[in-house]
């Protein structure tokens, strides 16, 4: 768990990594889980029942509910796969975890219409895993 970096004056250094860091980038690996689950389940119950969500016409974005429910249920798959990745230190989680974190932000940004508190709270989720996984994912897997 540490890594060894060498001075200017040729001394060997132990280099941990941050506790902080490792805790919020682990956090972000749980927040992604979480958030894959709840997208997942409303994405379900947006493919069971299509008269629950409120429509609001003339907006930009006009899909039927059906639609979105599938959006919503392959992203929160991906991104709880991508959430466990990040938990076991693989970068390529990390990756994926800061994209779809990005691509599932506009997706609710688009959803607000129909669910307008729900569709904030995931895009606050999504900001804040973009962050620690861009700021601190690296430490995660030292």
């Amino acid at each position: 768990m540490t890594e060894q970096t060498t001075s200017q004056y040729g001394r060997t250094h132990d280099k941990r990594p941050n506790g902080w860091a490792v805790g919020l980038t682990t956090f972000a690996g749980v927040l992604m889980i979480m958030v894959g689950c709840f997208q997942a389940f409303v994405g379900f119950v947006g493919l069971l029942e299509n008269e629950i969500y409120v429509n609001t016409p003339n907006y930009v974005v006009e899909f039927d509910v059906t639609v979105w429910g599938w959006v919503h249920l392959l992203f929160g798959l991906v991104v709880l796969c991508a959430g466990f990745a990040v938990l076991a230190g693989q970068t390529w989680g990390r990756v994926v975890g800061i994209i779809l974190a990005g691509l599932s932000a506009l997706a609710n940004f688009a959803f607000i219409p129909y669910y307008p508190i729900w569709s904030l709270v995931i895009i606050t989720l999504d900001v804040f895993v973009i962050w620690a996984l861009a700021a601190h994912g690296r430490d995660i897997t030292r």
